[in-house]
């Protein structure tokens, strides 16, 4: 069964009120369900922009803007969960830091249902800045999610680039991996982005990635923003010779859109021109 994917490239505005970011987000599904899209990638820490809501003195402060963006907690799912209803998508709402109790707080990934329902993968694997400078926790679970077009999974930025975490979901039957992110420079892109490619070459599947971009001189947190959505897939027959079946313009807004099979993956497992994904056990004869 074919499914179009729509990963975006977003923007962090300076909002000003909660009915701002509501028109935004319901403009930014609005377009991708026009095009048919019907599982919408959203990118990593986007929600940062909700801090905008509150005065200078909390949105200036890397602490104070997680307390108090808590308060919007409902609010965010909510919206989502209503735009995953009314457009019958699935509606992967990047991610969200969330307060799980005496002040700790996790990067968490949520992941809204045609059906109304939610669910969510937090970050594993913390990156220098949200250890030492904001405090962030791991996550303790690594999940899969079914959905009518086949399980999916959620990689959150750095976790995309550890291939043990990929291989457990893909062997759980995942054949398309979520990747929101949020990286400050260009290197910081392209190690996502290569971790990401890798991922797609080494299980045979797709895996999907979606930026924040521009520059928000406002925000502590997320003020500067580089890179492209891209949907990557395998390097077999059937599949780009590239690997990137639709890739973004650098640091444009702008949703990024493809059709993909995820059952596609089963069939260039059996019959590729290489078998990445079978031949994964071989390497443990060479564990020391």
């Amino acid at each position: 069964m074919k499914v179009k994917i729509a990963t975006a490239q977003y923007d962090i505005s300076f909002l000003e009120n909660w009915q701002n970011y509501q028109t935004k987000i319901e403009r930014w599904v609005g377009e991708a369900a026009e095009q048919d899209a019907k599982i919408l990638l959203f990118p990593e820490y986007g929600s940062m922009e909700l801090a905008s809501l509150f005065p200078k003195e909390i949105y200036s402060s890397l602490s104070k803007q997680l307390a108090s963006m808590q308060s919007l907690l409902d609010d965010y799912t909510g919206l989502f969960r209503t735009l995953a209803q009314k457009y019958g998508c699935y509606i992967q709402s990047g991610t969200f830091p969330v307060e799980i109790g005496s002040g700790a707080y996790r990067n968490r990934a949520f992941l809204f249902m045609p059906d109304g329902r939610f669910d969510y993968q937090d970050k594993l694997i913390m990156t220098r800045f949200e250890n030492e400078q904001w405090l962030i926790n791991s996550g303790e679970e690594l999940k899969c999610f079914d959905t009518e077009y086949g399980r999916i999974a959620i990689n959150v930025c750095y976790d995309s680039e550890f291939p043990m975490l990929a291989r457990k979901q893909v062997e759980a039957g995942a054949n398309l991996i979520l990747v929101p992110s949020c990286t400050d420079t260009l290197a910081g892109y392209h190690r996502v982005k290569i971790g990401c490619q890798a991922r797609a070459l080494e299980n045979q599947c797709y895996v999907v990635q979606s930026p924040t971009v521009g520059e928000a001189s406002w925000s502590e947190a997320v003020d500067v923003n580089i890179g492209a959505a891209a949907v990557y897939t395998p390097v077999d027959r059937g599949f780009p010779d590239n690997g990137i079946l639709a890739i973004g313009e650098l640091n444009k807004a702008q949703w990024v859109m493809a059709e993909i099979s995820l059952s596609a993956c089963e069939a260039v497992r059996q019959q590729g021109q290489v078998f990445n994904y079978r031949d994964w056990p071989l390497q443990k004869k060479f564990d020391y």
